[in-house]
């Protein structure tokens, strides 16, 4: 009788494991070029506008400030919320959240909730504090691209949109989550990051609510999104005595305010986004924004949390410090990143960035920093959802909100500022030009040691992170 190989069995496994991972990376390994009909009709004119639009706009830099207008429009809506997130958690600023979702459902509400596949599936599922929102009759909740282990083809591709809509009269928009991370004024960790409010003047027309309305119900009717509902109404009075707490606690959520006040005119506003399918993706973003950029006359500041590049991506930033005088990029520290994969590629890639001519500034105050917004010259403005990476150019869902306005340019740039004036600024991959006062955040030869390794095992991977 023949003997059977020992370890015949654990290959087979090992082969049939390795088979599946190919299925799941293959199809995102190829990053397709931007095609001759999308070069075609890009225009920069058309994110230009003359005169006042009638849509207003106001940048919300502020965690605690995000949550309360988040709260407040949903308080204040009539007729319907939309909300939609990569991430949601039921920690404090979620549950606040779920229990504002809650009593808008019950006062008649239409609420129209989407969460990525992800999300859902470490967070959500099974969780008695979202199955309590899913049991409302106004209530729809949609995941994009679920987890399906039949399909690993489709793993990577990722709803990253952050938005939420207040009827037709306001909408939020930027790089924030739905959790403490992002939200309220909580102590322990936190990300910063940015978000921009606009409403409109009453009587006006509203061309970017339009636009994002209509993003999102292309995405909420794709094959891919499936609805859950559960009943299960157990936290329902824990979310109603919360909301009733937060009424007493924070009056000042709950107040209708003119937002005529403290938003600023806009000449024109565009929605960028990425195409919405959770395949390999055109990098439609990140080429309007580049192509955009290589437009300004003076000067473009680029904010990004990391910065994973192609050779492609890298000659798109070369060519705009070719044509602008000045370009300025900040992103975190090797030692303040809180992406590990973030980190190990601006350890390993700072040189080349050097090389394309950008002013590079490092964020290395502690707290990890997250915004995702640029500005050109004195007029355009821009906050989304896109980092600069390779993740975010092909194989995520993404949105940016270009805007027109000298008046919201100048006050995200003061925002940005405050940043800046703190940041590490760049000569060359191993000094920095140091502020009186300013010492750099030491790397540990353990992180070092580890972005090594990482590096070592985990660099061929760079365009999945």
């Amino acid at each position: 009788m023949k003997k059977k190989h020992p370890f015949r069995k654990l290959l087979i496994v090992l082969a049939l494991l390795a088979a599946y991972a190919c299925a799941i990376i293959l199809p995102y390994s190829r990053q397709p070029a931007v095609t001759a009909d999308t070069a075609s009709r890009f225009s920069a004119a058309a994110f230009y506008g003359d005169g006042d639009s009638g849509e207003r706009a106001y940048v919300i830099s502020d965690n605690g400030e995000a949550l309360a207008e988040r709260i407040r429009l949903i308080s204040q809506a009539k007729e319907e919320i939309i909300l939609s997130t990569f991430d949601f958690d039921a920690d404090n600023s979620g549950k606040a959240l779920l229990a504002a979702l809650l009593d808008a459902s019950r006062r008649g509400v239409r609420v129209s909730l989407l969460v990525d596949g992800i999300s859902y599936t470490t967070g959500i599922l099974g969780n008695a504090w979202f199955q309590a929102l899913m049991a409302e009759e106004n209530v729809e909740f949609k995941i994009y691209n679920p987890l399906n282990p039949l399909k690993p083809w489709n793993f990577m591709g990722r709803l990253h949109d952050k938005y939420l809509i207040a009827d037709r009269t306001a909408y939020i928009l930027g790089g924030r989550n739905c959790y403490d991370f992002f939200l309220g004024s909580h102590d322990g960790y936190k990300n910063y990051d940015w978000d921009v409010l606009v409403c409109c003047e009453e009587g006006a027309n509203f061309p970017s609510m339009e636009q994002l309305r209509a993003y999102f119900d292309s995405v909420w009717d794709l094959e891919d999104c499936r609805r859950v509902k559960k009943e299960n109404t157990e936290k329902q009075e824990e979310l109603a005595l919360l909301y009733r707490r937060m009424q007493e606690e924070h009056a000042d959520w709950f107040q209708a305010v003119d937002y005529r006040e403290f938003t600023v005119p806009t000449r024109r506003i565009q929605l960028l986004s990425n195409p919405i399918e959770p395949r390999v993706k055109e990098p439609l973003v990140f080429y309007s924004m580049t192509e955009l950029m290589e437009q300004a006359k003076e000067n473009v500041s680029i904010h990004t949390p990391y910065i994973l590049c192609d050779g492609w991506m890298l000659e798109q930033l070369s060519d705009i410090c070719q044509s602008v005088p000045t370009v300025e990029m900040m992103t975190n520290s090797v030692a303040n990143n809180g992406n590990p994969f973030g980190a190990m590629d601006y350890y390993v890639n700072k040189e080349k960035l050097l090389e394309s001519g950008v002013n590079m500034l490092e964020y290395d105050s502690g707290v990890s920093y997250h915004g995702k917004c640029f500005t050109m010259d004195d007029r355009i403005a821009a906050i989304g959802s896109f980092n600069w990476d390779m993740r975010s150019a092909y194989l995520n869902t993404e949105l940016m909100l270009v805007i027109d306005s000298p008046e919201l340019n100048a006050a995200l740039r003061e925002e940005m500022g405050s940043y800046e004036q703190d940041a590490l600024k760049v000569l060359d991959p191993d000094s920095y030009d140091l502020a009186p006062g300013q010492t750099p955040q030491p790397l540990t030869p353990g992180k070092e040691r580890f972005l090594k390794i990482l590096h070592l095992v985990g660099y061929w991977a760079r365009f999945l992170m």
